[in-house]
């Protein structure tokens, strides 16, 4: 079976709901993740079974580009990402002229996306739970760092410190400062941290900084997040575990310190896919992960984040 019926849906959804709950996450996980009972039916996607998807789908094709997804470099090479989407769209368009042609209406981007779930459910009923989660795991995190979570306020005192360089202690003194604001938003990831770096670097060259003040300031990755706590999450988020006595606890990269790389080029896109020397491992380091701290806003973040990714391996 790759879809439920709205019936047996909302009867799943409220179970995991319940599970999830009782383990200490909100309690508002679908206003939270925008989960429905939908996501566990077929949706817009054309009914059908599992002969059907095999006869339909190059299923050789797409246990092969799944089968080892790249926690980090998948995310740019979207070697399984591409065999979904194509699997997706055979199914989605099976029978219908625009099967082969290079144009695909509007009305039919939504049915593709909801035939991507069917794929994934056929997809993950032929591995084993581990790879299964492993995988999907995989896909959810390139949609976490795709882009820069942080909000850039007005660098116009870096500007004027730094655009034309006078004094480099007044540039770096504006530079850590505006930093520092960043620090205050939230935790994010190393990959997220990287698109960052290059998006506030290309804000600043476009306002005329041509001068690497990361280098100069030495400004790292782990300087973009979350800094009470001095945590900067690994690429491929690991599990975060709650219980009653201490509460969340976590993994986070604290020691490694990887410069923020400087754009190139101003008009190059801000994105870490762009970006090939700088090499972020999936997972902290033994000898620099520590044990996160207790916080309330802390508990909220990665009981969602957590969350979210329990619900991506169901739906």
């Amino acid at each position: 079976m790759l879809a439920l019926g709205m019936t047996n849906a909302k009867h799943c959804l409220l179970d995991v709901e319940k599970i999830l709950e009782s383990r200490g996450a909100n309690t508002k996980l679908q206003k939270l993740c925008s989960i429905q009972p939908r996501n566990l039916t077929e949706a817009s996607c054309p009914d059908i079974d599992v002969d059907a998807f095999e006869s339909t789908v190059d299923t050789e094709r797409l246990l092969e580009a799944c089968k080892n997804v790249d926690p980090v470099n998948d995310c740019c090479d979207q070697v399984c990402q591409n065999a979904l989407v194509e699997s997706a769209r055979k199914i989605a368009l099976n029978g219908m002229s625009t099967l082969n042609g290079a144009h695909v209406l509007p009305e039919h981007v939504t049915r593709i996306d909801d035939c991507k779930n069917i794929v994934l459910r056929w997809l993950t009923s032929k591995l084993d739970p581990p790879s299964a989660n492993s995988i999907l795991r995989g896909l959810s995190n390139c949609k976490l760092n795709e882009a820069c979570p942080l909000v850039f306020p007005n660098v116009k005192n870096i500007v004027e410190n730094c655009g034309v360089m006078h004094n480099e202690t007044a540039c770096c003194r504006a530079v850590e400062s505006y930093v520092s604001q960043l620090q205050e938003q939230s935790f994010i990831t190393n990959v997220q941290a990287l698109n960052c770096a290059a998006s506030l670097g290309l804000k600043l060259q476009r306002a005329n900084v041509s001068k690497n003040v990361y280098s100069l300031c030495h400004i790292n990755l782990k300087d973009f997040s979350l800094q009470e706590y001095g945590c900067l999450l690994p690429s491929l988020p690991s599990d975060a575990t709650f219980d009653t006595t201490s509460g969340v606890s976590f993994i986070c990269d604290l020691n490694d310190n990887v410069a923020a790389p400087w754009p190139t080029s101003p008009l190059r896109p801000a994105s870490s896919c762009h970006n090939k020397t700088t090499k972020l491992p999936s997972l902290p380091k033994a000898t620099s992960s520590q044990n996160g701290l207790d916080n309330e806003n802390l508990m909220v973040f990665l009981l969602w984040s957590s969350s979210l990714v329990v619900l991506n391996l169901l739906f």
